[in-house]
């Protein structure tokens, strides 16, 4: 079955629906699928999640091309989750997008791909000219491209000018769990943006998430911050839940910082 059969684009109307390569979401919250103990967990992780996103690690992954092994889309099938292949794993521009390729012949001509290539094995951080070049050669080669990216404004908009359907910036190192490290650069790109901006990387915990939402992100993707927790699944439910105050937070707006305390009722009319 083709991802683009998934149902979830037609659906009731949404009233805030996250757009991502012309579909509509409800979930702002986009999981990945690696690092849990077995595939029963990864299944009960997602599904608690909420989310209708989930990404895909092409390269450690079972989709179809290992028959003998464990097939992720037995326990997650497209029918009900949009797959999100990515390049995880890749440090050149010819395993990226090799990898990307090979995700759209196993998912039947899927063309929305996470597009990451790493330039430290540290760190984890990406290599930017080389991303740009990947993303360069998968635009022009039809794809839809979500790509990983620093926490740079003047990166993140030329990522989409050139016409990358979302711009996923780091809130820190990948799988390190620190939280925004630098919530101004991430309310900067936000601020810039005509395309959708999702942290990936760096969330540890609910928290994280909601600050993320609250500075005006469009979404937020993770993994290990759900997958290592002592429990997954819980956590997975604390993360949707994050992820849902947030974004009602955002869209309320908070009330402005004041330098001292104001009392909560009018002073006016009191007895005495």
């Amino acid at each position: 079955m083709s991802v683009l059969s998934n149902p979830v684009s037609r659906t009731a109307p949404i009233d805030d629906p996250l757009m991502i390569g012309g579909r509509a979401y409800r979930s702002r919250l986009l999981v990945g699928t690696g690092k849990y103990k077995d595939l029963d967990e990864t299944k009960r992780a997602v599904e608690a999640s909420g989310a209708e996103i989930i990404t895909v690690a092409i390269r450690r992954t079972n989709i179809g091309q290992n028959p003998n092994e464990p097939n992720l889309l037995e326990v997650l099938p497209l029918s009900k989750y949009t797959y999100l292949p990515n390049t995880a794993g890749c440090y050149n521009v010819e395993d990226a997008v090799r990898t990307c390729r090979l995700a759209r012949e196993l998912l039947d001509g899927h063309d929305l791909v996470k597009l990451e290539v790493l330039g430290d094995e540290t760190t984890l951080y990406p290599d930017i000219p080389r991303t740009l070049e990947a993303a360069a050669i998968l635009i022009k080669d039809g794809f839809k491209v979500m790509v990983y990216t620093n926490d740079d404004p003047i990166v993140a908009k030329r990522f989409e000018e050139m016409g990358c359907v979302a711009v996923m910036p780091l809130a820190a190192p990948i799988g390190s769990g620190l939280g925004i490290r630098n919530p101004y650069n991430i309310r900067f790109i936000v601020e810039g943006a005509k395309v959708p901006i999702l942290v990936d990387a760096g969330v540890g915990t609910a928290s994280d998430a909601a600050i993320a939402m609250e500075l005006g992100c469009d979404g937020v993707l993770m993994n290990t911050a759900i997958a290592q927790a002592r429990d997954p699944v819980l956590m997975a439910s604390a993360m949707r839940k994050a992820i849902e105050a947030g974004r009602e937070a955002y869209r309320a707006g908070r009330m402005p910082r004041k330098q001292y305390g104001s009392a909560s009722s009018p002073l006016a009319g009191t007895i005495g």
